[in-house]
């Protein structure tokens, strides 16, 4: 899957899927690692999810990567534009 984009998990194959676990249980074995160092994740949710926001966060973290959280009004969801004015 390297160089592809996943965007609905409908998309990957059988073997796709395969390969993917296989990838994850690897990277759980291994612990922390800096396999991500250098990169910024940013956080932007229309609904709040705590859980969710943790999770993402904590995973990140865990690859040596940061995490910048964006709250919905910070960006303007849910709202019409209040940059537009």
């Amino acid at each position: 899957m390297k160089g592809k984009n996943l965007l609905s998990i409908s998309d990957m194959s059988d073997e796709d899927i395969d390969s993917f676990m296989a990838g994850a249980v690897e990277l759980k074995a291994r612990g922390r690692t800096s396999l991500l160092e250098g990169k910024v994740l940013a956080l932007l949710f229309e609904k709040p999810s705590l859980r969710t926001r943790v999770s993402f966060e904590v995973g990140m973290r865990q690859l040596g990567g940061e995490v910048v959280y964006l709250s919905p009004d910070e960006v303007g969801l849910g709202g019409g534009s209040r940059w537009l004015t």
